[in-house]
C-alpha cells in the first residue's frame, strides 16, 4: 500500500506516517520542516503535489493550527479580527481543500482508495454548546462542508472512494496543550491507531462523512 501524509512533521502527522510504516505501507511524507510545505501559499503547493508521481491508496491531511501567530482563540464578539478570520480559513479550510484539489489525479479509480482530513468536534454547529472559538470554529465547520461537497463530486470518477473528515479527540500536542485543562488526552501514537482504524473501517457508503475516533458520526 502506498500512503501520503501531508503535515508529517507534526505530532499526529509523524504518528500516523509512523503506524502506517510498521504496517509495510510504502509512505511519502510532506511537511513544511523538510520540504517547505505551506497550505496557505497555493502555488508552492501545487508545485508539491504535482512532483509526486504515481497513485495512493491513501492520503492524509493532518495539518491545522488553533492559534496563528500568537493569537489566541477569541472568547467573545468583541476580539473579531478580520485579518485573523481569513488566515484561519486559509490554513484550516482553504488549504487541506486544495491539496484534494491536487489529490484527484493521485488516488486510483478502479480499487478503494481513502482521503481524510483532519477537523475538530468544535467545528461541529450542532454541537456547539459553549461557544467562543469564532474563527477556529467557523473555519472548522467550513472545511467540513468543503470535503463533504467534494466527496459528492469525487464519487461520480472515483466510486471506490472514501473521503471524510476525522476528528481526533484531545491529543497531547503543542496545538492542545495550553487549552486541554483536565480534560482527557492521548498519546499521538494512540491518536494515530485510532484514526487509521477508523478509516480502514470506512466504506464508499460513508464518503462525505465527518466520524470522531472512536468512528461515530459527529453532527455537522
Amino acid at each position: 500500500m502506498r500512503a501520503l501524509v501531508v503535515g508529517a512533521s507534526g505530532g499526529i502527522g509523524r504518528a500516523v506516517a509512523d503506524r502506517l510504516e510498521g504496517q509495510g505501507a510504502a509512505v511519502t511524507r510532506l511537511s513544511r520542516r523538510e520540504d517547505g510545505l505551506d497550505l496557505t501559499d497555493a502555488p508552492g503547493l501545487a508545485r508539491l503535489m504535482g512532483a509526486l508521481e504515481g497513485v495512493y491508496d491513501q492520503i492524509l491531511v493532518t495539518t491545522g493550527a488553533l492559534e496563528l501567530n500568537g493569537v489566541p482563540p477569541e472568547k467573545s464578539l468583541r476580539s473579531l479580527d478580520p485579518a485573523v478570520m481569513a488566515a484561519q480559513f486559509a490554513l484550516n479550510a482553504t488549504g487541506p481543500a486544495l491539496v484534494l484539489q491536487h489529490s484527484l489525479r493521485l488516488l486510483p479509480k478502479d480499487r478503494p482508495a481513502r482521503f481524510a482530513v483532519l477537523s475538530a468536534r468544535v467545528g461541529s454547529i450542532g454541537d456547539n454548546a459553549l461557544g467562543g472559538w469564532y474563527s477556529y470554529r467557523a473555519a472548522k465547520a467550513a472545511l467540513n462542508q468543503l470535503i463533504h461537497t467534494a466527496a459528492i463530486e469525487i464519487a461520480r470518477s472515483h466510486p471506490q472512494a472514501v473521503v471524510v473528515c476525522l476528528h481526533p479527540g484531545t491529543v497531547q500536542t503543542p496545538l492542545t496543550a495550553k487549552y486541554a485543562g483536565s480534560h482527557p488526552a492521548v498519546s499521538p501514537e494512540q491518536a494515530a491507531d485510532h484514526l487509521l482504524a477508523v478509516l480502514e473501517g470506512l466504506t464508499s457508503a460513508d464518503s462525505g462523512g465527518f466520524f470522531d475516533w472512536q468512528g461515530k458520526p459527529v453532527p455537522w
